[in-house]
């Protein structure tokens, strides 16, 4: 008889892919978070340019095109001042690798890593996946991730704490005044900090901050991905960036698990970094649009539900039923407890589809909400 590890026995298949893969295609589809808009136009035609040119034929550096490296850390120094070196830059396969190689390259099994509940469902996973044990922490009441919480956590086993900002599943953003708060408990505890800013650039309310900003001993790991940036998922690029130190560590992991991200999309996502930026400003306007328009909805509907400040996520409270009723509507959506304990009552909205979309989805769950509430 076939035998598995226990490490991949402590996981299951994403809650947002089974519901994903359930629905049918005519339904209207606010379960999955991937941006409408059509990847810009340069970073296309940097990555055919590069194909035709025979660029992108061979393997890459491990760590990505210097390039790329190069306007990694130029948009790290003129967003955040943030001085990155290149060579402390590793191009990865999206986002979700970034977090996997910075996880396998500090936390060994029997580790404790901290995470938000509710939270981004690769935390847990790809904590578990390293052997050690997440330790889910309640977010606040308006769904932002409480420092004096995850302080009050850290124990002697505690390796590391992941922070997310703007937050899926939530649409919350930390303050800075939170950020702040982030580096100095890495700092005074010696614990390392990933930092999840892969929805850095949709910010409708406040500022984006990175705990890197902060702490520059050394004990944060900043992840991030063009994915949505950019409009980019399928392209799947994404970095991490870190100390020489760390860097050289996670290069281990990557070298091995990856070699290298995908040479096309190296090109592409570079030109995107250094193209225009009006797209990112102009998704965000889109988004806010439409998530003033889901709140106005939900509001009518008596459906409570925090007000996002950023990414393109909403997670109000509904009463049993709600999803299941949504699905037989034609809608979906994700149940909350898919993203954490502390996500049962709730369901997670992505609002990323056209706005003609979004309305009928509207009206649907309204009628939703008032079946499962008669």
């Amino acid at each position: 008889m076939t035998e598995f590890s226990d490490r991949v026995e402590r996981i299951s298949i994403s809650g947002i892919r089974e519901v994903f893969e359930a629905a049918s295609e005519d339904d209207i589809n606010l379960g999955l978070g991937q941006p409408d808009f059509p990847t810009p136009d340069h970073a296309r035609e940097a990555a055919v340019e590069a194909i035709r040119a025979g660029e992108a034929d061979a393997y890459t550096e491990n760590r990505g095109i210097l390039a790329l490296r190069e306007a990694i850390a130029e948009k790290h120094e003129r967003d955040q001042g943030i001085d990155v070196h290149p060579d402390d830059v590793i191009a990865t396969a999206g986002g979700s690798e970034a977090l996997h190689i910075a996880l396998e390259a500090h936390v060994d099994a029997g580790d404790e890593v901290i995470i938000p509940d509710p939270g981004f469902v690769s935390y847990d996973a790809l904590t578990k996946l390293t052997g050690a044990t997440p330790v889910p922490v309640p977010v606040r009441d308006d769904l932002t991730i409480d420092p004096a919480a995850i302080e009050d956590a850290i124990t002697e086993d505690t390796k590391a704490f992941i922070v997310n900002s703007p937050g899926n599943p939530t649409g919350a953003v930390s303050p800075g005044e939170d950020v702040k708060e982030f580096a100095r408990i890495a700092k005074e505890h010696d614990v390392l900090c990933i930092s999840d800013e892969v929805y850095e650039y949709t910010v409708f309310e406040g500022q984006h901050h990175s705990p890197m900003e902060f702490e520059n001993g050394g004990n944060v790991v900043l992840v991030n991905s063009a994915s949505k940036l950019f409009s980019m998922t399928g392209w799947r690029v994404g970095w991490v960036t870190a100390t020489s130190e760390r860097v050289d560590r996670m290069l281990r992991v990557h070298q091995y698990a990856q070699a290298c991200t995908s040479a096309p999309a190296q090109f592409a996502a570079e030109a995107a970094l250094t193209g225009d930026m009006t797209i990112p400003a102009d998704m965000t306007e889109s988004f806010e649009r439409r998530r003033d328009l889901l709140l106005s909805g939900l509001e009518a509907a008596g459906i409570d539900c925090p007000k996002p400040k950023g990414a393109f996520y909403a997670m109000p409270e509904v009463p049993e039923g709600f999803v299941e009723e949504c699905l037989d509507r034609g809608v979906v959506v994700v149940p909350g407890e898919a993203f954490g304990e502390q996500g049962k009552g709730r369901v997670r909205i992505s609002y990323a589809t056209d706005e003609a979309e979004l309305r009928k989805a509207i009206e649907i769950m309204q009628d939703a909400y008032e079946a499962v509430s008669e």
